[in-house]
This record gives structure tokens, sequence and C-alpha cells, in this order.
């Protein structure tokens, strides 16, 4: 039996997963998180043998927590299950360490299609992930520009774009105001931004949060 922590934002969904994984004897559900900050502890914690990612989490990306976890638990088998899929955010995953990525918009089956294989060390992509990835491989591009960016920078441009203030990312990430304040402004010269509109726009372009997030 595959020990697995499901890592998903909506609760329905992370609710109708969870009643999926009840009725497969393959599967035993040890841990859920809905935001990525949890995900990276809750993987750490556990180390599971299979991890369900959606690609965006509020505080920290799905890209961002795989960069931490995927690293310190190298057995660790990923599946991406998200409702927002890119190029850049295909790419981004697969270098982080997934091994597959599904679509959430091709249904519960391709799903757990998809997690039969990547589970049994194998890897899958949905059919649209497919065709994006194809587009990565005949086509790829110059490094994307998010990548000038430290780890910890990445994480306070998502909580800058998501509307946080400098006291929350303090707050939540357990470094003084004065760490926030110096990052964003060491943000907004890489970036050559203004603004916390400039640097939202950006995050935006980036993926790094979506049009969804608050």
């Amino acid at each position: 039996m595959k020990r697995l922590v499901l890592i998903e934002d909506q609760t329905a969904i992370r609710e109708l997963i969870a009643e999926i994984l009840k009725l497969d004897s393959g599967y035993e559900l040890v841990g859920e998180a809905g935001d990525g900050q949890s995900a990276v502890q809750l993987c750490l914690d556990k180390k599971p043998d299979v991890c369900v990612l959606d690609a965006k989490l509020p505080g920290l990306n799905g890209v961002d927590v795989l960069r931490r976890v995927a690293a310190k638990l190298p057995a660790m088998r990923i599946l991406v299950f998200s409702g927002y899929e890119s190029p850049l955010l295909v790419r981004q995953m697969l270098e982080a360490g997934a091994h597959g990525f599904v679509e959430k918009t091709a249904g519960l089956l391709e799903f757990k299609r998809g997690l039969e294989a990547v589970s049994r060390g194998g890897t899958y992509f949905g059919p649209s992930v497919a065709s994006l990835l194809r587009t990565v491989v005949t086509h790829p591009s110059a490094a994307p520009s998010g990548e000038i960016l430290t780890v910890r920078e990445r994480e306070i441009l998502q909580l800058v774009a998501e509307s946080h203030t400098t006291k929350e990312i303090a707050a939540k990430l357990a470094i003084s105001a004065k760490t926030v304040d110096n990052h964003r402004t060491n943000l907004m010269r890489k970036l050559n931004l203004h603004d916390v509109a400039g640097l939202t726009r950006y995050a935006l372009e980036q993926g790094i949060v979506s049009s969804g997030a608050p």
C-alpha cells in the first residue's frame, strides 16, 4: 500500500479526491494540506511514497513546494493535478521534480490513470499537458526571467501579489518587516519595476499566482 499526501487548496476537490482514494486499497491517505507552507511541512513530516500536488497554492506555489521537498525526499513520487497549465508551468514543475501532470479538465479517470502510472515509477501527462510538453520540447525558450529570483524572493513576490501586507508577510515567514521591505526593494530592482501593481502583474505573467488570487 502506497502512503499518499494530498495538497489541494479547493476543499471540495480535496474531499472528492480523498473519497476516491478511500475506495482504492492501493493507497493510504496519510495527510492533507491546503496551502504551500503547510504542504512543505506535511511532506517532510510524513515522508510519503506519493504526493498529489496542485500547482496553484496560497502562500507558496506548487513549483516552490517541490523545490523545497524533492531534493530531501528523492524517493517520493509526485503527480501534479492542476486547473492551471502553461508551457512555462509544465517546464518548471518537471524541472522541480514532478513525475506527472494531469489537468483537472481531463477528469477523474485521467487522474486515476496518472496516479497509478506515477506511483508505479512511471510518468504520465494528461492530453492537454502532453500537447504543451511537445511545445516545450520543440520550441525551447531561454530561461524565463522568473528564474533570476531566489526562492525567498519568489515566495515574497507571491505573497505581495496575493495582497498580504508587510506585517503579514513578516509573520508568515518568521522574518522582520525590514527584511521583507529589503526583499521587495531587491525584487523591484531586479525586475525593473516600481510599485506593487507592477510586481503583481509580473507574478501573474510568470504564473506565480493565478488571476483568481486574492
